[in-house]
């Protein structure tokens, strides 16, 4: 968040520096109230810039075997143009080069997901995946999964074979 109001400060000071080196040039055409207006111009459209860049830069900067599962994108009072065009300041991922196959049995898995929003730190969060059955498991609160797939501590879930999770954690490859 410093980086963010650093960044504001400076497109602010920049596009101000701008009109006076156009005021100096255009011998005082361009009126004094341009400077302060050109200031807030600047710290907008930087900060309407780094909102709607932010979810891009960031999956951009992932590694290729990080699997994007959801964007929602938010609507908020405070920012009235997010109603026409929604911004999405969070998102789940599945971090497929740090999966654990089992080598008993390669049906059996274990993952994280990245639960990544804007200001705050990521989150990772273990689960077990069961690709023969369709099921899903949280690893939280002492939940154990041994190699052979037994579950202690937590309880399967089933899911739809349309899940993303689960389709992105047991895809081959």
């Amino acid at each position: 968040m410093l980086m963010d109001l650093i960044g504001t400060a400076a497109a602010g000071a920049g596009l101000a520096g701008f009109v006076v080196i156009l005021r100096h040039l255009t011998k005082g055409r361009v009126p004094k109230w341009a400077i302060p207006a050109a200031i807030g111009a600047g710290m907008l459209l930087f900060s309407i810039w780094n909102e709607y860049s932010w979810h891009g830069r960031t999956t951009g900067a992932l590694p290729d075997q990080v699997v994007i599962l959801s964007s929602p994108t938010d609507k908020v009072f405070y920012r009235p143009w997010t109603y026409l065009f929604p911004v999405s300041q969070r998102f789940a991922a599945l971090d497929r080069a740090g999966m654990v196959k089992s080598m008993e049995n390669s049906a059996f898995r274990r993952a994280d997901v990245l639960l990544v929003q804007r200001w705050s730190p990521t989150k990772r969060v273990a689960l077990a995946f069961d690709c023969a059955a369709g099921r899903r498991a949280d690893l939280m609160e002492g939940a154990e999964f041994a190699p052979d797939g037994t579950l202690t501590g937590g309880t399967w879930m089933d899911v739809d074979s349309q899940d993303e999770m689960q389709r992105a954690a047991c895809q081959e490859g």
